[in-house]
C-alpha cells in the first residue's frame, strides 16, 4: 500500500475556500498513492479557537464535498484530516472524514480527547465516545486525533477492534515536537502496528507547528519523516509486516491487565 501525508501549512492570510483548492489539488496529484491523509483541523488551525464557530460545517458541508470530489477524482482513500463540526444537536466536534475511492464519505470520527484543559478546543468542543476503524481489503485502520496520542488506553481498544495501523491528524506545537516522536513511535511498538501520523506546518494563531509529519512500522522504525518545508510525504507500506511482526514477537497475547481488570 502506497500512503501520502500532506502537511499543510495553515497559513492564517490564506482564505479556507483557497486552502481547500489547493489541497484539492494536491490530493489529484497523489492519485499513484492508495491511502491520502491530511492534517486536524487545517480549514482553520487547530490553536484559532475563535474560528471554530463561524467556520464549523456539517457532514455535508463545504469541505466534505470538495473532499469527496477529489478522493472521487483521484480514485483513492482519503482521510480528509478533521474538521470543526456542527453537530445535529448544535454542538461543536473535532471529527475526522474518511472518504472512500468513489468519493462517499465512508466513516467519520468525534476527536475523544481535547486539548486545553480548562479552555480552548476542551471548553468549546463535545467529546466523542465512540472508536472508529476503517476495513480496508488489505488491512483495517483506526482512527485518532492529535490529542489522542498521549492515551494508550484508546489504541489497545483499536487493536482490539483489528486495527493493523493508526491514522492520526495532528496540529501539534513544536515545542512539544520531541513528544510527538516519542508518543508515535511507543503506540507503533507497543500495539505492533503501523503510525501514520500528519501535522499541520507554519505558524497559526501565534503557535509555531511541529510539522515531522511521521510513519512508523511495527517495530517503532521511522520509515519517513516529512522535513520543516516538505508538503508531502509518501511511503509504501508492506502489510504483511504487521502480522509478522505479531507472529515472530507475540507481545501482545501476554496482556494480563486491561480495563475489565477488578480493582482493589
Amino acid at each position: 500500500m502506497r500512503a501520502s501525508l500532506i502537511q499543510i501549512d495553515v497559513n492564517p492570510y490564506e482564505s479556507v475556500s483557497s486552502r481547500r483548492r489547493r489541497v484539492g489539488s494536491l490530493i489529484r496529484e497523489l492519485r499513484s498513492s492508495d491511502l491520502v491523509m491530511l492534517p486536524e483541523l487545517w480549514t482553520v488551525g487547530a490553536f484559532a479557537y475563535e474560528l471554530f464557530a463561524d467556520e464549523a460545517e456539517t457532514l455535508r458541508g463545504t469541505t466534505a464535498q470538495e473532499m469527496s470530489e477529489a478522493a472521487r477524482d483521484a480514485g483513492i482513500w482519503l482521510h480528509a484530516g478533521s474538521i470543526p463540526e456542527r453537530g445535529e444537536d448544535g454542538a461543536l466536534y473535532n471529527t475526522s472524514l474518511v472518504f472512500s475511492p468513489d468519493g462517499e464519505l465512508a466513516h467519520s470520527y468525534r476527536k475523544i480527547h481535547r486539548f486545553g484543559f480548562d479552555k480552548g478546543e476542551a471548553v468549546l468542543m463535545g467529546a466523542g465516545s465512540e472508536l472508529v476503524t476503517v476495513p480496508l481489503p488489505e488491512l483495517t485502520f483506526g482512527l485518532a486525533t492529535c490529542y489522542d496520542l498521549r492515551f494508550p488506553e484508546l489504541f489497545r481498544g483499536l487493536v482490539d477492534a483489528g486495527a493493523h495501523a493508526f491514522v492520526i491528524p495532528a496540529g501539534w506545537p513544536e515545542r512539544r515536537r520531541a513528544h510527538w516522536t516519542l508518543l508515535a513511535r511507543a503506540r507503533a511498538v507497543e500495539n505492533q502496528a503501523y503510525v501514520l501520523a500528519c501535522g499541520t506546518a507554519g505558524t497559526h494563531a501565534g503557535v509555531e507547528q511541529a510539522g515531522h509529519s511521521i510513519v512508523v512500522d511495527p517495530w517503532g522504525e521511522v520509515l519517513a519523516e516529512a522535513g520543516p518545508g516538505e508538503e508531502t510525504l509518501t511511503v509504501d507500506l508492506d502489510l504483511a509486516k504487521v502480522c509478522d511482526t505479531r507472529e515472530v514477537f507475540p507481545a501482545l497475547k501476554d496482556r494480563v491487565l486491561g480495563l475489565d481488570t477488578p480493582k482493589r
